[in-house]
């Protein structure tokens, strides 16, 4: 279940913010132009029909939407769509995606403009942005030409933090809370989620899922959707098309945010997949918040080695992280298996397992699945 409730006094607070940015040029925008234009996962909170302008001399904000034109395809020849389909791009297709900045050491660097000139598709899931950096073993940026922020009918820009859920009082509940992260980009983490949530639900457990970082991508949360999870939330939900150069206050808000929601969804467990490596200035800085970490029962590190292992471990340690597990690629390799046991003292923890009924909820609560679903017939 992806929530659709929207904080009105986060959307008012938000509007006063964008009110001083009413000048520049506008142009009308017809309601069948919006329509037909592909959108992107990213605006998947957002209501087209208060579209009505176009703001075309802005200096873009982050989570700004924008109306723009495919000049060339490039690495994302697909868009993803708010339902998860991933649409071909063609040259000249007009789309509306969301500014934002973008941190994947696998494919792209990437910033947000300061103004509406040419900039880069820089992620399938819907980020406008201008790519400063990209891995060797991937070909150039899809291009794309802003047309103009997306404005109601006041004239105030469309911005995803408009859009956002409500932020929720603190709870009474407290779910059992794991987090999985991991050494980078690729190292299993989405996996090792997805797993767990499927192991944990399969045992009769209430699972609620959420990534609480990253780039904004429907790929994700479908996985945990589809491993079992009743309630299933993102940091678009609370109004950001990536965490890449939020303010690191502002990542930890989200963070809480998402796991106080999930609490008043009466999830028994709540498992967040915390996004890139700990080197990523904005993972760092949640990994190391006292008020994240005091939110925690127990954290699985995704790693694709046993070095890596090591020091992803240390590093965790060193900040008082609850250390359950390795898990990620390195469960491909035997060998690096017991390298990764004998250098972190953890259990390494492979999809079997998991996955598996019996073991997950035992593995995570202490608790056998059996007894657990006893105490639940007897209330």
């Amino acid at each position: 279940m992806l929530l659709q409730r929207v904080s009105a006094a986060a959307a008012d607070r938000f509007t006063t913010q964008l009110s001083d940015r009413r000048g520049g040029a506008r142009a009308e925008l017809h309601p069948a132009r919006a329509a037909a234009a592909k959108r992107a996962f990213t605006t998947r909170r957002v209501d087209l029909a208060l579209a009505r302008q176009l703001a075309t001399k802005c200096a873009p904000l982050a989570g700004d939407l924008v109306l723009a034109r495919v000049e060339s395809i490039g690495l994302h020849g697909r868009l993803e769509s708010p339902e998860g389909r991933r649409c071909r791009l063609y040259v000249g297709d007009e789309i509306i995606v969301a500014y934002g900045a973008r941190y994947a050491p696998d494919q792209f660097e990437a910033v947000l403009p300061d103004d509406l000139g040419p900039c880069d598709l820089a992620a399938g899931g819907g980020i406008a942005a201008r790519v400063t950096q990209r891995h060797d073993n991937v070909s150039r940026p899809t291009r794309i030409a802003p047309i103009g922020l997306l404005g109601d009918g006041s004239g105030r820009i469309l911005n995803l933090r408009r859009f956002a859920i409500e932020d929720p009082a603190r709870p009474s509940h407290h779910p059992t809370v794991i987090a999985v992260a991991g050494t980078s980009m690729n190292s299993g983490k989405t996996t090792t989620a997805a797993s767990l949530v499927q192991g944990l639900a399969r045992s009769g457990l209430k699972v609620g899922a959420a990534k609480v970082t990253g780039t904004g991508s429907g790929g994700d949360l479908w996985s945990l959707v589809d491993a079992g999870a009743r309630c299933v939330l993102d940091f678009t939900d609370l109004g950001h098309a990536s965490t890449a150069d939020l303010d690191p206050l502002e990542v930890e808000r989200v963070a809480l945010a998402i796991i106080d929601r999930l609490a008043h969804e009466a999830v028994d467990i709540a498992v967040l997949e915390v996004a890139d490596g700990l080197l990523q200035r904005e993972t760092a800085h949640l990994l190391s918040s006292g008020r994240f970490r005091s939110r925690l029962d127990g954290l699985i590190f995704a790693a694709g080695d046993a070095m890596g292992a090591a020091a992803g471990v240390n590093w965790l340690q060193e900040r008082g992280l609850p250390m359950l597990a390795v898990s990620g690629l390195v469960t491909t390799s035997p060998l690096g298996v017991r390298e990764t046991e004998a250098v972190t003292g953890l259990p390494v923890v492979g999809i079997p397992a998991l996955v598996d009924p019996l073991f997950a909820p035992k593995f995570c609560l202490a608790v056998p699945a059996a007894a657990y679903a006893v105490c639940r017939a007897d209330g």
